[in-house]
């Protein structure tokens, strides 16, 4: 069936709450991956694989979490970690830990109250919010909750459209804004095309103009509804001129989300970037793409030299736990982005499930800190690394 002669029928719902017998009663998870065996077993499996799956045969993927698990620290000992802090400043938002929840599209798939669950659950945490372009809840009634919000902005064919999201951002409050820089197009996610992933009619792209139907809901017999809506409405185009654009046009802090290569952590800086995100989009774009664990130390090396330009280095792709957010401070960055995680509780449990994911990583950081002779952030910063031999 091609995609002219599909049918206009709404695909069956995404997500299939209420929750599977005796998730709300089971104990409390001891670790991250509780909570993805538990968003599994509420999710469709074409709802699932969107959110687990990763590009073409899925190395980069897997890269990333082999990457951070190979990273080893050198604790220090006799220091006094009587006092732990895991208080800091992510580019100009206080945050609790050095931990943001990075923007993720339509979460409503995952839970009927989607973002604003997540807001609630990162606003109780005190951690920042990025509210993606393709959010399933407007920015303004993500605002509401009282989270700390950054906007994350993809670039679109329609320049006014993108200014207009731009103004809509700041006029909620949001802290940063986000410029995804790695999807010049939809990298070719398989599990997606097998399923012929669309989206219920019910979740909508509701931020963009055409957010009330696109083809992101017209089921394909061999295809991604998604990839097809992306392609219509992202600019291939996007250059360095766009984001000294942008820099001219708004006096957000910009976050330039997606670099890997020094150089181009350079030019961001250069061009009045507040930091770039060393992120591979969770190993769903190039499937090729350095692990994320691999790529940091060379860029916040090249930034940390780079005389007149202050340009802060955070890192997303890959993060599981406490101990890899310590890697990645040991690494180079000022804090992480989490991603699927955060999702997992959404998934299992909305607001509380999301809850309790990042009390765990506040919990798992903390200990990893303590052992690790680190009473703050600016003492994991300064942990030497080593690398474990790779048994792949």
């Amino acid at each position: 069936m091609t995609e002219d002669s599909a049918s206009d029928s709404a695909p069956a719902p995404a997500f299939s709450h209420a929750p599977a017998p005796g998730v709300g009663t089971q104990a409390p998870p001891v670790a991250l991956d509780d909570m993805a065996h538990r968003a599994r077993s509420v999710l469709t499996p074409e709802t699932w694989d969107w959110l687990d799956g990763g590009a073409e045969r899925e190395r980069a993927l897997a890269g990333n979490l082999r990457a951070f698990d190979r990273v080893m620290v050198l604790p220090r000992v006799l220091q006094d970690v009587s006092a732990c802090s895991t208080a800091g400043r992510l580019v100009r938002s206080s945050a609790s830990m050095p931990v943001a929840v990075a923007p993720i599209a339509y979460q409503r798939l995952f839970h009927p109250e989607g973002e604003l669950a997540v807001a609630r659950a990162a606003a109780a945490a005190g951690v920042p919010f990025a509210i993606s372009t393709l959010s399933s809840t407007t920015m303004e009634d993500i605002a509401a909750t009282g989270a700390t919000t950054w906007f994350q902005l993809y670039w679109l064919k329609d320049r006014t459209a993108v200014l207009d999201l731009v103004r809509r951002a700041e006029h909620i409050g949001s802290e940063a804004l986000v410029l995804t820089v790695d999807v010049p197009l939809m990298g070719r996610r398989l599990r997606d095309i097998r399923h012929g992933f669309a989206l219920h009619d019910t979740i909508r792209a509701v931020n963009l103009e055409d957010g009330a139907k696109s083809r992101a809901h017209r089921k394909t017999a061999h295809g991604s509804a998604i990839a097809a809506h992306t392609a219509d409405a992202f600019a291939p185009s996007i250059t360095w001129q766009d984001v000294e654009w942008l820099r001219r046009h708004t006096d957000l802090p910009l976050i330039i989300k997606g670099v890997l290569h020094p150089e181009d952590a350079v030019r961001a800086a250069e061009l009045g970037a507040a930091a770039v995100v060393v992120s591979n989009h969770g190993g769903r774009q190039l499937d090729q793409a350095v692990p994320t664990a691999l790529a940091l130390p060379a860029v916040a090396e090249a930034l940390g030299t780079l005389q007149g330009h202050q340009c802060g280095v955070l890192v997303d792709s890959g993060i599981r736990g406490g101990s890899d957010v310590l890697a990645a401070l040991a690494l180079g960055a000022s804090g992480v982005l989490l991603g699927r995680p955060a999702i997992w509780g959404l998934a299992a449990d909305g607001e509380e499930g999301c809850g309790q994911v990042l009390s765990l990583l506040a919990e798992e950081l903390r200990h990893a800190m303590i052992l690790a002779g680190c009473p703050d952030l600016a003492a994991a910063a300064k942990l030497r690394t080593t690398t474990a031999p790779c048994t792949c």
